[in-house]
C-alpha cells in the first residue's frame, strides 16, 4: 500500500523528492484532488490524513497582516537586458515524449533479474528457556519471569505452501505500470533457477523484482526521452505570486538578485548567494520559484537558479543551475538522478552555445562550468 500511495503522489505531482507539494494542498482545498486508485479507495480518509501529516511549508497558513507579509517586488535587476534575454530563453514551457522498444526493455530487465535478483529463504527463530522459580507477579508483568537459554535460527528450505494465491504478473503490472504482456516476456526470459526464488519467498520476489524492473525502466525511459517546446510560457507573475516568509532571520540583503531580499533555506545557500552577489562576472540572477518546473516521467523538477553573466566575461552567458551539497552521483536518489538527466535533455533543445544547465555544489564549480 505504501508503494501504491507513493506512485499516486508521484503520478499527480503531489510529491517532489521528500516533500508534499503545494499542488496537493491546493487540490485538496478546492475539492479537485485526484481520486485514489481502486485498491486504496476504501482507505481514502486514513490515507489523506496520513499525507496531511507530512510537514510542508505549504501547509502553514501565512498571516494576512500586511505589516508582516508583503508581496515580492521585482527590482531593476529583473529589467536588465541580460536577465531579460536569459528569461526569454528559458520561460517557454516544455513537454516530453517517450518512445522505446518493448523488446529492448524486456532484454534489459531479463538480464538484470538474472544477474541481481536474489531472494532469501524465510527464516524462523526458536528460543528455549525456563521460568524462574522465584518469578513474582511484578517480574512476569515486566517480562522477566523467564530466563533465555538458547536461540536457534534456521531457514525454510522447502517451497512455501500457503492458502494465499498470488497473481504474480498482475501484481508486477500494478507496481511497475508495465503491461502484462511485457512482464510475461520478462519473466519468461529469466533463468528457471532465478524464477524458482518465487516459490521460496513470494513477497520478497515481488519486492526485489519490482525494484530491478523499475530501475531498468527508468534507464530506458531517459535514453528515449525527447523534449519539445509548447506555445505556453511562464509569466512574470510566478516570481511575485508567492508571499515573503515572515521569518526575517532567513532574509539576505542582495545586490544582484531580482529582489532586494532573498530568503535562504540553508547555510550552503546563504554562502552561495553571498558569492553570487560579489561575483564581478555576474550581471543578475534569480532564485527560481517552485512554480517553474520541468515535467518528467517521475514528477515535476524544480530548478534552483537562473544566472545571467556579463557579455564576454565567460563562455556561457546564461546558466541554469541546480545546487547540491554533494556531487557524488551515488549519493543521489534514483528519482533525483532521473530528474537531473531529464533537465539536461530539456535544456539541450536550446541550441544556443550561450545557454548551459548544470548541477553544482559550490560557486567555484559554477565558474568552472561556464568557462567550458
Amino acid at each position: 500500500m505504501a508503494k501504491a500511495i507513493t506512485r499516486y503522489l508521484i503520478k499527480n505531482n503531489y510529491t517532489d523528492a521528500d516533500k508534499i507539494t503545494a499542488a496537493y494542498h491546493d487540490a485538496k482545498s478546492t475539492g479537485t484532488i485526484a481520486p485514489l486508485p481502486p485498491e486504496l479507495a476504501a482507505y481514502s480518509t486514513q490515507i489523506l490524513k496520513l499525507i496531511d501529516s507530512v510537514f510542508a511549508d505549504s501547509q502553514i497558513p501565512l498571516p494576512e497582516d500586511d505589516r508582516k507579509t508583503k508581496r515580492n517586488r521585482l527590482n531593476s535587476n529583473f529589467q536588465k537586458s541580460e536577465f531579460q534575454a536569459l528569461w526569454n530563453r528559458i520561460h517557454r514551457k516544455a513537454v516530453y515524449a517517450v518512445q522505446f522498444d518493448s523488446a529492448e526493455l524486456i532484454g534489459k530487465c531479463t538480464s538484470a533479474l538474472d544477474a541481481e535478483l536474489r531472494v532469501a529463504p524465510l527464516q524462523y527463530v526458536v528460543q528455549r528457556g525456563e521460568q524462574l522459580t522465584d518469578a513474582t507477579y511484578e517480574r512476569m508483568q515486566a517480562g522477566d519471569g523467564f530466563k533465555l537459554q538458547e536461540t536457534q535460527t534456521a531457514s525454510l528450505k522447502s517451497s512455501v505452501q500457503s492458502a494465499v494465491k498470488y497473481d504474480l504478473i498482475g501484481k508486477l503490472a500494478e507496481q511497475t505500470q508495465l503491461t502484462r504482456g511485457t512482464l510475461g516476456g520478462i519473466l519468461g526470459g529469466i533463468r528457471p533457477s532465478v524464477f524458482a526464488f518465487y516459490q521460496v519467498n513470494p513477497e520478497e520476489f515481488l519486492r526485489n523484482a519490482t525494484r530491478l524492473i523499475d530501475k531498468q525502466k527508468a534507464t530506458v525511459v531517459v535514453d528515449h526521452l525527447t523534449y519539445g517546446a509548447v506555445d505556453e510560457v511562464y509569466g512574470v507573475d510566478i516570481f511575485t505570486e508567492e508571499k515573503l516568509p515572515t521569518d526575517s532571520g532567513r532574509a539576505v540583503k542582495t545586490s544582484l538578485h531580482i529582489f532586494d531580499y532573498m530568503f535562504t533555506g540553508s547555510k550552503n545557500e546563504r554562502e552561495f548567494v553571498a558569492l553570487l552577489d560579489s561575483g564581478t562576472e555576474i550581471e543578475a540572477y534569480a532564485k527560481l520559484p517552485e512554480a517553474f518546473s520541468i515535467p518528467t516521467p517521475v514528477g515535476g523538477y524544480t530548478l534552483d537558479w537562473a544566472i545571467a553573466f556579463k557579455q564576454g566575461a565567460v563562455k556561457h552567458v546564461y546558466f541554469v543551475a541546480e545546487t547540491k551539497g554533494s556531487m557524488s552521483s551515488v549519493e543521489f536518489r534514483k528519482i533525483e538522478e532521473t530528474k537531473i538527466e531529464c533537465a539536461r535533455k530539456s535544456f539541450s533543445r536550446m541550441t544556443s552555445e550561450q545557454v548551459k544547465y548544470g548541477v553544482v555544489n559550490s560557486y567555484a564549480k559554477l565558474m568552472e562550468l561556464v568557462q567550458q
